[in-house]
């Protein structure tokens, strides 16, 4: 059986450097989020559990699928926005 690593590893992904195009707006809201679940839902592991109680953000792979401001509607503690042109997921079949 095929990993989602590997699967990921099909698309490609161009960075755009100190403009990420999804951030957490209040980590103090994170904190307070009891089940955290964008460290697991996000398709790309692009959130995981911090030190703390906190959450962090690595943007790079995101599929830009908006999960995350589905999963924190409650809090609305996401602000995203789609990359500029030419940045971001890349697919590799599409």
């Amino acid at each position: 059986m095929i990993q989602i690593a590997e699967k990921l590893y099909q698309n490609r992904y161009r960075v755009d450097e100190g403009r990420p195009h999804i951030k957490i707006k209040d980590q103090h809201i994170c904190s307070l989020c009891h089940d955290k679940s964008c460290t697991v839902l996000c398709p790309a592991g692009c959130y995981q559990r911090g030190e703390g109680n906190t959450v962090s953000l690595v943007t790079d792979g995101c599929l830009e699928c908006g999960t995350c401001q589905v999963i924190c509607l409650e809090h609305r503690n996401i602000l995203w926005e789609y990359p500029r042109g030419g940045f971001g997921i890349l697919y590799k079949f599409g």
